[in-house]
Parts: structure tokens; sequence; C-alpha cells
């Protein structure tokens, strides 16, 4: 197999960006900021295992891509062909684990959007929200809108990101109790909280987005190596940016109560001083904006890829998906329930349909006829089943302590 130098890794990065420009979205930020704001440092390790899983699956989706040259979808069609009854079992699931994750996360991102720029208007963010999400119809209907888009948000949420981890180091968190945060706990049991940390960063319908982004970028296996070091580079960023928001967190909003940007924006104020809350307010649209954006597009295309639909408004049905998952999340932005618990709800969501995602991509990774001499080995197909257990653990409080 190929070698490649640190340079060309660093110039492939791409699908893996892609999707920590995904998962570092409103939800990402308010989840941390309220689990350190509540317990500290202590489920850092919910971070640490987040980012351990999202190598672990990316590497997995990535890989797969780039051997087969289509999507999760598709391949999960084509390994089930032979067996119509568990075919159309595993559609099901995965399409209707894929669509109500997608409809939470859709609430999540515009309710985040919203809680940033009623920071800085003052109004109510139960009005702002149905008013951004008519805006985000009409970007996600052009496609050159999306790409200058795209372009400004990677910049805003780098800048932001800079400031967070300057911050964690300007308030001088205790290391010791930092350390201790990487053991496994769930203070008052408050699984939720957990589910909520780890369902914002291994998003189920980013497995699928990245199995097709990779197989968009890279055409040979040589370049498995390349899109193995885009997904470990880019994980373990977004998880110093995740990790950087809950220490900083945990050592300025300790024991605050945490209802609005300003709110949030009290960590900042050690380094922006009365600038942190236009600029936590400015982070959460930029984030917003990107992870609303893509969540409506990466549920159409997953459905697209399972029931044979047109990747375009030509096809009603891709086009109406859009739109119907929008429309959704304006709906319940505009109820009047608290932001904040709207955009933990989202993440919780995507933590209790998480094990569906995952079970099928270790299934089709795993399998000789599908990848050939690039499947799993052994050492992957454990690290999998880990991350498998632990989100069907997760996934199964979650829905136990709802009740």
């Amino acid at each position: 197999m190929k070698k490649y130098t640190l340079k060309e890794k660093l110039k492939a990065l791409g699908p893996g960006m892609l999707v920590v420009g995904s998962f570092i979205g409103p939800g990402t930020i308010t989840s941390s900021t309220r689990a350190g704001a509540m317990y500290g440092y202590k489920l850092l390790w919910c971070i640490l295992f987040s980012v351990v899983a999202v190598i672990v699956m990316q590497g997995m989706a990535s890989r797969l891509g780039i051997i087969t040259q289509t999507g999760l979808s598709e391949n999960l069609l084509i390994a089930f062909e032979d067996n119509p009854t568990i075919k159309k079992i595993m559609i099901a699931l995965v399409s209707s684990a894929i669509t109500l994750g997608g409809l939470a996360y859709m609430s999540g991102d515009l309710t985040g959007t919203a809680i940033g720029i009623s920071a800085i208007t003052g109004i109510s963010s139960r009005i702002i929200a149905p008013i951004w999400g008519i805006c985000i119809l009409f970007i996600s209907s052009h496609s050159d809108a999306i790409k200058w888009l795209e372009k400004l948000l990677t910049v805003c949420v780098s800048i932001m990101a800079v400031i967070f981890i300057i911050t964690m180091f300007v308030v001088k968190p205790n290391i010791a109790k930092v350390v201790n945060g990487i053991m496994p706990e769930i203070p008052n049991k408050d699984i939720m909280s957990c589910v909520a940390l780890i369902g914002t960063t291994v998003v189920p319908y980013n497995l699928f987005i990245h199995t097709t982004s990779s197989s968009q970028t890279w055409n040979d296996p040589d370049d498995i190596e390349l899109a193995q070091f885009d997904v470990r580079f880019s994980m373990i960023i977004g998880g110093i940016i995740t990790g950087a928001v809950l220490i900083t967190a945990g050592t300025v909003v300790r024991g605050l109560e945490i209802n609005s940007a300003v709110d949030m924006a009290q960590q900042l104020k050690p380094l922006l001083g009365d600038f942190a809350v236009p600029f936590l307010a400015l982070g959460l649209i930029a984030a917003g904006i990107s992870s609303a954006v893509i969540t409506p597009l990466g549920v159409s295309y997953v459905l697209s890829g399972l029931f044979g639909w047109k990747l375009d408004k030509s096809d009603k049905r891709y086009f109406y998906t859009n739109i119907g998952i929008v429309i959704f999340g304006i709906i319940v932005s505009a109820t009047g329930i608290n932001p904040i618990n709207i955009i933990i709800m989202a993440q919780a969501v995507n933590g209790i349909f998480l094990p569906i995602s995952v079970l099928t991509l270790l299934y089709l990774a795993s399998k000789k006829s599908i990848m050939g001499e690039y499947k799993n080995n052994t050492l992957q197909i454990i690290l999998g089943t880990v991350v498998f257990l632990i989100s069907l653990f997760i996934g199964i409080s979650s829905i136990i302590s709802l009740f």
C-alpha cells in the first residue's frame, strides 16, 4: 500500500472535517456547557468514548465507501438482496432511526440558532426559530448559497473553537479533577446527560454521509491511508473542541443553571469580557446554520439510497422529505418549550437510535462479499462490537429514564 507524507495527508483532509462540521453545532455547545455546569468534569469520559466511537465507526464508513464506491444505504440493499424479509426489516429499522433522529436534530438546530439570534436581538427564540426555519428552506434549495455559506461557517466555527480552547487554559482547570473525569461515572443517575453528550458527537446519519463522501473523494484502496488519517485527525479535533467547552464550563459556571445563551456565555468572560455574549451568540448562529442545512439533506440522502430516489429536486419524494424535516423543526421550535431542553432531547434521541446505524455499518464492513480483503479485521470487529454494546446500553437506559 502506498505511503503518504504528512503534507499529503493534511492536504487530503475532507470528508472527516465535513462530519466534524456537522456535529459541532448548537447541540454540542449546549450539551457540553450544561454537563460542565451541572457536574464539573465528571462526564468528560462521555466525550472520550464519543471520540473513540467516531474514529472506529467513521473509519469503517470511509473504508466501505472507498472499496464499494457507493453509499451505506445502497450497500445495505445489496447485502440482503437474497433475503427479502430481512431486507424489509432492515430498511424499516434504518429509515425509522435516521428519520426520527433527523427530525429531533432539526428541532435542536433551529432552536440553537434562535438562541444565538435572541441573545443579540432580545426577540424570543420562539418567534425567531420558525422564521429562521423558513430561511433554511430557502438556503437548502439553492446549492450556490450552500457552497459559499459552508466556507463562511468553517471560518466562524474555527474561530470559535480556538477561543474555547484558549479559554480552557486561561481559566486554569483543576488538572487532577479533569483526569478523574475520564473514569466512567453517571452522577445522580443522569443517563440523559450522558446520552446527550454522546448523541451530539456520534450522529447516525453522519455514518451514511461519510460513506458517500469518501466514495466521491477517493477511488483507490491505496487511499485508505489518507482516509483513515482524515478520520483520526478530524475526530480528535472535534473531541478537543467539545472537551474544551465542557472543561471551561465546569471551571467557570459550575453550579449555574443553564437556560440561555447569556448563561452559556459566562464561561467565555475570562477571555472575552463584555464580548462573551455576542461572540457565543454568533458562534451558535454559525454552528446552527451548518447543521440545519446538512440535517435535512442527510436524511433525504439516506432515504434516497434505501428507496431508489433521485438525489435532486426533480424527484418529489426527495424534495418533500427535505421540506418535511425542516417544517417539523419549525413546529417544535415554535411550541414554547424551553429551547435548552429541546436541544438536549434532540441529542438524546440520536443516542437512542445510534445502535441501529452502528450495527448496520459493523455488519456490512465485516462482510467479505462486500469488502473483500479490506473487511474488518478482528480488532476492528471487537472495537465496533464494544461501541455497539455501549451505545445499546445507553440507548435502552435513556428510553427507560423517559418513563
